[in-house]
């Protein structure tokens, strides 16, 4: 999502993604009260990170939602995000998400090494730092990539996630089922409707989004739908390059869900024609793509109109009518 700024990320580090489970281990474990006026990052650095001192601590910025910084030490640098108002769970959702992207194996993406509490409240991450090149690399590397993951990243539990995460600030509820237009429709669309409904008071928006909900199923016919592995917020924010050229995803909010939901940012994207070529290279485009385009581009439109205001509602309303004519619903 727009506002979910993709901080300027992350050099190689040297914890295992081995220690990934025991980023949810402490997760409700309170600190110690001799800890509690010690740097929890600063700790785990200088013991679990394998560094014995830290040189340098730079902010690199940070979008709406988060601080960054870059800790350099005598053992590598490390990229650490820090939130002063939230709790650990946003933190563990973007780790899960980043340790499963990583597992598959093809596409770039910071390691994940430690999640936890801020004694004076909020919390932060720690990951890999990795040193950006200058530009968003070749856009047809990425395609095969994405859709490499696409096609190495499957769940046997059905759509969903193991944990809820956020879409940008809002939650994001990753319930299994075993049903994609299920899952999409209640966990995606009406969960964001409603959200207009209690924000706004809009119930033009929420009944006629509910109409398209109980009608869309005909957008799926003849499609096969396995569960693929989702960056989620795919926008040019969250999308960079290693210095090598490599490119690299970044501030994930993943689930397991039709791969062709993972382009519902793609007005915000960039992707062109060499993106999609070698995607679909991988990946074979099923009857129908370019009919459920604006399905999941819906709701990206709806969280930002959730987010952002009235300036998206129009935006959202359009591809909700449309949809209703096509549908003669």
């Amino acid at each position: 999502m727009v506002a979910h700024v993709g901080l300027i990320s992350l050099t190689s580090c040297f914890s295992p993604l081995s220690r990934l489970p025991r980023l949810s281990s402490t997760k409700h474990k309170p600190f110690a009260m001799a800890a509690m006026n010690e740097d929890p990052v600063r700790q785990w650095i200088l013991s679990e990170g394998k560094a014995t001192k830290i040189t340098n601590i730079s902010s690199i910025g940070g979008g709406c939602i988060n601080l960054a910084n870059r800790y350099d030490t005598d053992a590598g640098s490390f990229f650490v995000k820090t939130n002063r108002s939230i709790g650990p769970s946003m933190f563990e959702g973007e780790a899960l998400g980043l340790g499963a992207m990583y597992e598959t194996g093809s596409i770039r993406v910071p390691k994940p090494f430690k999640v936890g509490p801020l004694p004076t409240g909020g919390s932060y991450i720690i990951m890999e730092f990795i040193e950006f090149g200058p530009s968003r690399g070749n856009q047809s590397v990425l395609g095969r990539k994405l859709a490499e993951m696409h096609k190495a990243g499957k769940s046997e539990k059905g759509f969903g996630f193991d944990v809820n995460n956020t879409i940008g600030s809002t939650p994001q509820m990753n319930t299994w089922s075993s049903d994609w237009s299920q899952f999409y429709g209640e966990h995606r669309l009406v969960y964001q409707l409603k959200l207009a409904l209690d924000q706004y008071g809009d119930s033009t928006i929420y009944e006629k989004g509910q109409r398209l909900v109980k009608s869309m199923g005909p957008l799926f016919d003849n499609v096969v739908i396995e569960p693929c592995l989702l960056h989620g917020d795919l926008w040019s924010g969250n999308i960079s390059s290693h210095k090598n050229g490599e490119p690299v995803i970044l501030d994930p909010a993943c689930y397991y869900g039709h791969n062709e939901a993972e382009f519902g940012m793609s007005w915000c994207a960039g992707f062109g024609g060499a993106f999609y070529n070698a995607y679909f290279e991988v990946m074979p485009k099923q009857p129908g793509f370019e009919k459920r385009r604006d399905l999941y581009i819906l709701y990206h439109y709806l969280n930002h109109y959730n987010l952002f205001g009235s300036g998206y509602r129009s935006s959202a309303m359009s591809i909700i009518d449309d949809y209703l004519r096509m549908l003669n619903a």
